[in-house]
């Protein structure tokens, strides 16, 4: 048979291959049977499309190169996300299969510009699914750091859950932030996966000699035994490789992501200032640099110390103050304490032990004593200053 008989032939049997195909299709793939109606009849659409694409080429294979594109503009945009790359190879395969059992015997030229077309067309097809990807990676990538970034500057709209949303963000509960320097060569995946490894959920944002993480831990799909939760300090601790030389600081925990810029103040205020404390671990926590804060302007770090230490001391016990005063101004002298208080040793020790009963603070430490004085100092100012003009009042 010559190649316009082959065409024409071709050409009538085209609409009973599609129709085999569809069939096939059902009975063969369950995700297609599964499919609503309307995108059953669009994969019907694109597997008919390859046929007449296929009879236009094998007429003339040097006229115009075909694209995968001009097979797939049959299908509405949203096919696409839809069915995935190995779907859409399972489709070339049971097509290309009816259209070699139709074709049989009709000679070799025909079964081998079959399987040539149908080549091309997979690697045509996984190309548009690649293309697909990374202009889906692109996008993705503007949206995290536009996250990241109303996170950072505070100004979260009601539009931040659905960008969050978008994002497919599988983190639940507490949240959290970390900042650091940039490395020279910054590896994104190896960060997704060190997270994904500890069931954990990270958005990523690289703003110049910057790199900040936001973390939250994720559930794991299809696990039903979920993996005992890690504290963010043990988090931090294993992402803590993947930032530049310098400091690192942990923010403190907030309930939700669309709450993390609080968090991400306090990880901004540390990451300031933690060159102050000359030996700050790597990563440190915002919390811990609260005194270095709290000299460079931070609100938050003022109303922190106040609202964790002074005002719990001062109503639990005048004495835990005076005692706590008392000791901080004697260099951490138990009988220099007990000497100006005209108490036991003992009694200090006592007092100290209630200290950090109340408040999860130990005087005894020289950090802590830091942390403490500077809490007790930014309590009296506090204090005072209503005091004053109360008396002002008065004497008007």
């Amino acid at each position: 048979m010559d190649k316009a008989a082959t065409l024409a032939w071709l050409r009538r049997i085209s609409g009973d291959i599609a129709t085999v195909t569809i069939k096939r299709l059902e009975d063969t793939l369950p995700w297609y049977a599964d499919m609503p109606p309307a995108r059953r009849s669009a994969v019907g659409l694109v597997a008919q499309a390859g046929i007449t694409s296929f009879i236009q080429w094998y007429e003339d294979p040097t006229s115009t190169p075909w694209i995968a594109a001009d097979i797939f503009a049959a299908a509405p945009r949203e096919l696409l996300r839809s069915v995935s790359l190995q779907q859409t190879l399972q489709l070339i395969r049971v097509t290309v299969e009816v259209t070699e059992e139709r074709v049989a015997g009709r000679g070799e030229d025909l079964r081998e510009a079959i399987l040539l077309y149908s080549r091309d067309v997979a690697f045509a097809s996984a190309d548009v699914y690649a293309r697909a990807a990374e202009a889906r990676g692109l996008w993705d990538a503007r949206l995290e750091a536009l996250v990241v970034d109303s996170i950072l500057t505070g100004e979260a709209d009601e539009e931040l859950p659905s960008r969050i949303a978008a994002l497919g963000w599988h983190g639940h509960g507490e949240v959290s932030v970390i900042v650091g320097t940039t490395p020279p060569q910054f590896d994104v995946d190896l960060v997704r996966r060190t997270a994904r490894r500890m069931s954990v959920d990270v958005l990523i944002g690289v703003q110049g000699s910057r790199l900040v993480l936001v973390i939250g831990r994720a559930r794991v799909a299809g696990k039903d035994d979920e993996p005992e939760e890690l504290p963010f300090s043990e988090i931090a601790q294993r992402l803590e490789p993947s930032f530049g030389p310098g400091y690192v600081v942990l923010g403190p925990p907030v309930t939700a992501l669309v709450d993390a810029g609080q968090s991400a103040r306090a990880a901004l205020a540390g990451f300031a200032v933690a060159r102050a404390w000359r030996s700050a671990p790597r990563p440190v926590e915002a919390d811990d640099l609260l005194p270095e804060r709290a000299l460079a302007g931070d609100t938050l770090a003022k109303q922190t110390l106040i609202e964790r230490i002074f005002r719990p001391l001062e109503a639990h016990s005048t004495d835990l103050v005076t005692t706590l005063w008392s000791y901080l101004d004697n260099g951490r002298s138990l009988e220099a304490t007990a000497r100006e208080l005209f108490v036991h040793p003992n009694t200090v020790r006592y007092r100290l032990k209630r200290v950090t009963e109340v408040i999860g603070w130990d005087a005894t430490g020289p950090r802590e004593a830091l942390i403490l004085q500077t809490a007790l100092i930014l309590g009296s100012i506090g204090t005072a200053e209503p005091a004053r003009r109360r008396a002002v009042t008065r004497r008007r």
